[in-house]
């Protein structure tokens, strides 16, 4: 059986690959960077080491090969020949996949290939219906046809953390990728064309809304908002910003609040949702992982757009009745990184721009008046003790309203 990986970096070796190697798969990477093809082509193996903070442990994935995405015929080749693909290349980049991947459609629509399911690994609310529209550009009405009854595209949710690998965690290996030992694959099950297959830690669900935003708005929302506290007080890794008490107080009710709106949204289990918060709470101690608060709280202005992590998180709050008092807390430090990054003035009048321009919010909307409340906090420097008080006040004030 033959498994195609498009991007071989940290998601794409240290998570997918690995599992679709561990449920007997053949992978071959696609990508462009000429020293990880070459190395996965030489050595036919890579090592994955799971850390902890007091253990690691190596494991080999084989056999791999790979093939450089420059080469547009063999990647289109690679696509058309495999029995099951997935794509890990960052949301920017599928712009650029998205050629190949429809030349290897084309190859397997002449072949009469069987159905193809394509799992998408990217951060990102309709990733699938993106990658679809980026495809379609590529293809006749025929071939777009064959790909409409042919190829699943399928969204999955990405829960391990794999952060940057420093030349400390490739340990004289360049193939060498650091990852903590979860390792859930929750995909959507309604999407699948042909058999779904048997991949290990799998998790075909539906409605698969569920998953994203438990993701997005559980996840990574609380690993966002303890980026940005953690940076406030100067700490580097997001280990060290959990560490402080009021930190992790208020990431804790950060995800607990999106947690209660989810459970509400879907009519999901919430003791399964609060167990999962506090399983997150752990990973985020993982010393051994070295990810920064810098590198968690990255690209602001994506994390601040409607459907993101923040305002998307604060918006099913309220949708069904709950005050995001430490969403709006973590969007805040959110804005105050942005300016600080683009160098423009802290002031009320930029907050509120930015709150409009990348948020869509307008000042008068009860979000935005929330998040500048704690803005107005980050830039009198007040600390983050004082900051949790003042989201305590908050949701009590919103409790007793509606009492």
């Amino acid at each position: 059986m033959k498994a195609v990986m498009y991007g071989g970096g940290n998601i794409g070796r240290g998570f997918i690959g690995l599992l679709f190697s561990q449920s007997g798969y053949d992978v071959t990477f696609i990508d462009v960077a000429e020293p990880v093809v070459d190395a996965l082509n030489r050595e036919k193996r890579y090592p994955v080491r799971y850390v902890s903070t007091d253990k690691k442990e190596d494991i080999f994935v084989e056999p791999v090969s790979a093939v450089n995405g420059n080469d547009a015929e063999l990647a289109a080749q690679t696509i058309a020949d495999a029995d099951i693909m997935a794509t890990a290349v960052g949301v920017r980049i599928l712009k650029f996949i998205a050629p190949n991947i429809a030349a290897g459609i084309r190859m397997r629509m002449q072949k009469g290939g069987k159905p193809l399911d394509i799992i998408i690994c990217e951060n990102l609310i309709d990733a699938d219906k993106l990658l679809d529209s980026l495809i379609r550009e590529h293809l006749t009405e025929e071939e777009q046809r064959w790909f409409e009854k042919h190829i699943g595209l399928v969204e999955a949710s990405i829960g391990r953390m794999v952060p940057v690998q420093t030349e400390e965690m490739k340990d004289g290996n360049l193939l060498r990728v650091c990852v903590e030992r979860y390792g859930f694959l929750p995909v959507d099950k309604s999407a699948f064309k042909g058999p779904i297959p048997e991949i290990k830690n799998m998790v075909p669900y539906t409605p698969f809304g569920f998953y994203i935003e438990r993701k997005l708005y559980i996840h990574n929302m609380g690993h966002a908002v303890c980026a940005y506290l953690g940076g406030y007080l100067g700490k580097e890794y997001i280990y060290q910003a959990i560490d402080d008490s009021d930190i992790q107080y208020i990431v804790e009710n950060a995800m607990l609040e999106s947690a209660r709106a989810a459970a509400r949204q879907y009519g999901a289990d919430l003791e399964q949702l609060l167990l999962h918060v506090q399983d997150l709470l752990a990973r985020f101690t993982n010393e051994a992982l070295q990810d920064t608060c810098g590198r968690v709280g990255a690209d602001p202005a994506r994390k601040l757009s409607r459907r993101d992590r923040l305002i998307g998180a604060s918006m099913l709050c309220v949708e069904q009745g709950i005050c995001p008092a430490y969403i709006f807390l973590g969007t805040a430090g959110a804005v105050y990184r942005y300016l600080e990054e683009q160098k423009e003035e802290q002031s009320m009048e930029q907050a509120v721009k930015v709150l409009r321009e990348l948020s869509g919010l307008n000042e008068t909307a009860g979000e935005a008046a929330g998040i500048l409340e704690f803005y107005e906090m980050f830039c009198r420097g007040a600390s983050v003790k004082e900051m949790k008080q003042r989201a305590q006040k908050m949701e009590a004030e919103y409790l007793g309203d509606i009492i």
